[in-house]
């Protein structure tokens, strides 16, 4: 393994911008070695994990954002997937009343698991909300990221028809609750200039709700082993004076020993399932890679062969022959594990992750069980919100709603 990493390199592994660390360098808080002959930041490899230890690991209380509902609070979820979501915001303590999804396999997973959850299994511009009108406290949604024209300064409702988030929009209007979540990519924060967000934004003042500061939530400081993100689009009803308070993050870092072996995530090792394998070739080549490592650690003559043509491109391109360590968090989880340019190679085996510890990367309970071939159960898991991320935004919601009734 090398003794440095690149800017771009120390970025990944911290997670963190250059210029976050351009600035830390200037600071002194994290302080770059200069390449010789030229002002190219290098990082000892031991400085940043040392940095990373400091900087992440004191002990806090686990439930630092806990509220207890004080009446029943209603969600009604759409883009539902195989659940992560509305299982996080079950465990903080709110009623989903129904759910909508357009996968098969996804809406079996969550019949199977949630008998009594109302699953509506369809496209969402073939169901009419209305009957939920000023019934429901909540509609969430993980709308996918879609373009759409932007007109002029102020986007309305009917110019985003034909998109998902429109639906999304639509069924907020009809349905009027108190509060609206949606959660997409950081990448929705820079979509199209900003301008998808812009309008997402305007079509909400449109339909009677104004937008808090949206927010990018880091997964790995709410109990989630994995370096994942998720963009928070909130709107409040503008007839609501309280205010929504995002939840304050934990200083505590899981990694992948907490996530897979017994500890203070989960009571048991995980259990054993089905999981993909590489093929010969590329098991060859992570062979070659230690734990934290990957394709740069590899002879020069193998990364110029496994890399092809991106071995002279710039970037790091840190997830490519990527095996994760014991002690730090895993990458983002994608939706099939053995992909090239997304390898998450286990610690001590080579191999992708199996079924059942993607599961416990994104904290689905080991009672949750995923319908469907595995690709398809890969594809969920890798698809949702992470359970407990979910159930922090969940006490959120709580907080909110609790403040709501009050006041009325």
């Amino acid at each position: 393994m090398k003794d440095y990493l690149s800017l771009s390199e120390a970025a990944e592994v911290i997670g963190k911008s250059k210029e976050t660390l351009r600035r830390w360098d200037r600071e002194g808080i994290l302080v770059a070695a200069r390449e010789p002959g030229s002002n190219y930041r290098l990082y000892k490899r031991s400085d940043v994990q040392l940095f990373l230890g400091s900087f992440f690991m004191e002990e806090v209380d686990e439930k630092p954002n806990f509220e207890k509902t004080e009446r029943e609070f209603t969600v009604l979820e759409l883009f539902a997937g195989a659940g992560g979501l509305a299982v996080g915001l079950e465990k903080a303590g709110l009623k989903c009343v129904a759910l909508n999804e357009i996968d098969k396999w996804a809406c079996q997973t969550l019949r199977v698991n949630r008998p009594h959850w109302n699953v509506l299994e369809g496209d969402v511009k073939d169901f009419d909300f209305t009957k939920y009108s000023n019934q429901v406290d909540v509609v969430t949604g993980g709308f996918p990221c879609q373009a759409f024209s932007y007109a002029g300064k102020k986007l309305g409702l009917n110019d985003a028809r034909g998109t998902l988030f429109y639906e999304f929009a639509r069924v907020v209007k009809e349905v009027k609750p108190l509060i609206c979540i949606g959660e997409n990519v950081r990448g929705l924060l820079s979509h199209e200039k900003g301008k998808t967000l812009e309008g997402m934004i305007s079509i909400l003042d449109e339909i009677g709700y104004r937008v808090v500061p949206v927010r990018v939530l880091k997964a790995l400081q709410f109990r989630v082993p994995q370096k994942r993100e998720r963009l928070i689009l909130v709107g409040i009803r503008k007839d609501i004076t309280a205010d929504f308070e995002y939840p304050k993050p934990h200083n505590r870092i899981y990694n992948l020993a907490d996530a897979l072996k017994k500890g203070d995530l989960f009571d048991t090792d995980v259990p054993e399932s089905v999981g993909a394998k590489y093929p010969k070739y590329k098991k060859d080549v992570l062979d070659l890679v230690p734990p934290k490592g990957y394709w740069r650690d590899l002879p020069v003559d193998l990364q110029k062969q496994y890399m092809g043509g991106s071995y002279y491109l710039g970037g790091g391109k840190t997830g490519m022959a990527r095996r994760i360590g014991w002690d730090e968090p895993s990458l983002t989880l994608t939706c099939s594990p053995a992909q090239k340019q997304t390898e998450r190679c286990h610690p001590d085996e080579t191999r992708p992750f199996t079924v059942r510890e993607y599961a416990r990367i994104q904290t689905f309970p080991d009672d949750w069980t995923f319908a469907g071939p595995m690709a398809q159960q890969y594809k969920q898991i890798g698809n949702a919100v992470p359970v407990n991320l979910a159930q922090e935004v969940g006490y959120s919601i709580v907080k909110f709603l609790n403040k709501c009734y009050r006041q009325s």
